[in-house]
């Protein structure tokens, strides 16, 4: 998408943080790109044209022959250039400086920088109150600062801890600005956009008006075929894809018989009346399930389902007359993870998409409205196209639905059971006023039937287990601190409304989100 914003490019030398500084940066309404830097030549960073430079943090060690190094011209390219952590040390090895292994400097981990020197506009807001705490991780240090740099803070490690060459514009700090562990660290990123010049032009109103062009100019008059799931993602780049271009997109949806009560129904509704977007519902609930009977191993489960998802999909994209594009809702992270930093060859990162191998398959180009966003964005773009807040903040629902909730054999009662069950539980969230403090909540149904007492007569039902963790970036996930009274509260509730019920477990394992489904 041709960019009409200002432009901030973060190199990235290997940092498992780097998508941070990218994130605090778009909170500042700056739009940056991340790219490895590998790709960064000097043709690259004149074609781009940023208005300024930031280098990331790496785990390999500039005093290796051959480790990573930015562009020779970007010392002359005229733009502020912020280095952290191997960043500075790259900064500090190529522009005459001296770095060091060893010798008992290295740091990890919680630090507190003191100040030093004279007052710098990157450091405004900073040492109010004295030293500043900030999150150090390297191995290496610089031992002597490049020619034209002063010292503006130390720590017991790092002596030069933050250096700066303000007549060139040129900033370094050995410690990462963009992790929660660094308090003013979102403070040094507004002050270096600010003295970059930035003023704060990326705007999702801006964004859609240039998306919509973006389409319009992609697409001209063909056609549009978009896989919806009813998530978040799709639903999104459907809206705003038929604000560009209207008839000339139809939406394909299908019930794989695996998703939660009334979903189907609510989908359809928003799409077909609310938007009057051209949709396909398919219900292929049978098909989906006759070939799941029997299955119990969670991977045959998933690909089977992959697999008619695919097959379904283009039975009914066949019958769009005219398709030559398929819209689908990539977001930005699944850009950056699909360049594999070392160079080597790219990696698919969608395979679990609705839509998976069809693009070669049946020929189609690509429309991804959204691959430049991150998720909490398209969130945002979302609420700039007006969809209901109810609906963009959304729990994530797997691709697979309910077979990842129901481990071991997947039947028509089970799944019953689990709508039920799984309904009653978001409806106690919700009268409760905790679902948009919640990331993730469900509830699964366990390959176990036990014995339980209900009035006065012995049944023999199946156990439930519910979940729900807090996230802030998806990347880490933790229990959610239920009140022992709602707790009480929902589980009666469940065993009471919910026939085929006779036990709820709340399951208090925190793991990773990609790890919180059942299977």
């Amino acid at each position: 998408m041709t960019q009409a914003h200002q432009r901030l490019l973060i190199i990235d030398f290997g940092s498992q943080v780097t998508q941070l500084i990218a994130r605090r940066l778009r909170e500042l309404n700056v739009y940056c790109e991340i790219h490895p830097y590998q790709s960064v030549t000097d043709a690259f960073l004149k074609d781009f044209a940023p208005q300024a430079v930031i280098l990331s943090g790496g785990p390999d060690s500039v005093t290796r022959p051959g480790s990573p190094r930015a562009p020779e011209s970007l010392w002359g390219f005229g733009v502020p250039v912020l280095g952290i952590c191997y960043g500075q040390q790259t900064m500090m090895h190529q522009l005459g400086g001296l770095v060091e292994t060893g010798h008992g400097t290295a740091e990890f981990g919680r630090a507190y920088v003191t100040p030093k020197g004279q007052d710098l506009p990157l450091l405004a807001e900073w040492f109010t109150e004295g030293d500043e705490q900030v999150w150090m991780s390297h191995g290496d240090h610089v031992s002597k600062i490049a020619p034209g740099f002063e010292v503006y803070g130390t720590s017991p490690n790092a002596p030069f801890a933050i250096t700066a060459d303000p007549s060139r514009n040129f900033y370094a700090v050995q410690f990462h600005p963009e992790v929660h562990h660094t308090p003013k660290g979102a403070k040094l990123y507004e002050n270096f956009v600010r003295l970059a010049g930035f003023t704060g032009d990326w705007t999702m109103a801006g964004y859609r008006e240039q998306a919509i062009a973006a389409i319009r100019e992609q697409v001209g008059d063909k056609q549009v075929i978009c896989g919806l799931s009813g998530g978040v993602d799709s639903s999104v780049a459907a809206i705003l894809i038929h604000e560009a271009i209207g008839d000339q997109l139809t939406c394909v949806f299908v019930d794989h018989g695996l998703l939660r009560k009334n979903e189907a129904e609510e989908v359809v509704k928003m799409f077909r009346d609310n938007y009057k977007i051209r949709l396909i519902a398919a219900d292929e609930s049978e098909l989906f399930l006759g070939e799941l009977e029997g299955q119990s191993d969670p991977e045959t489960k998933r690909k089977i389902i992959g697999r008619l998802f695919i097959d379904v999909f283009q039975k009914y994209a066949n019958e769009i007359e005219g398709a030559e594009f398929l819209a689908q809702g990539t977001l930005y992270p699944d850009v950056i993870e699909s360049v594999s930093f070392s160079g080597g060859p790219s990696v698919t990162i969608k395979s679990h998409h609705n839509v998976g191998g069809l693009p070669e398959k049946m020929g189609l180009k690509l429309v991804e409205p959204l691959r430049e966003l991150f998720k909490d964005e398209v969130r945002a773009l979302g609420r700039e196209l007006g969809l209901p807040a109810s609906f963009i903040g959304r729990h994530p629902f797997p691709g697979p639905g309910l077979a990842i909730r129901c481990p071991g054999e997947i039947t028509r009662e089970k799944l019953a059971i689990l709508r039920e069950a799984d309904a009653v539980y978001i409806d106690q969230i919700r009268k409760h006023g905790l679902y948009d403090e919640i990331w993730q909540a469900f509830a699964a149904i366990l390959p176990m039937k036990t014995v339980g007492v209900m009035g006065d007569g012995r049944t023999y039902d199946f156990a439930v287990s519910i979940r729900a963790v807090t996230s802030v970036d998806g990347m880490t996930a933790d229990t959610y601190p239920f009140s022992h009274e709602f707790l009480g509260e929902t589980m009666t509730r469940i065993i009471n409304e919910v026939k085929g019920v006779n036990r709820v477990f709340y399951d208090l394992t925190s793991k990773p989100p990609g790890t919180i489904e059942l299977e």
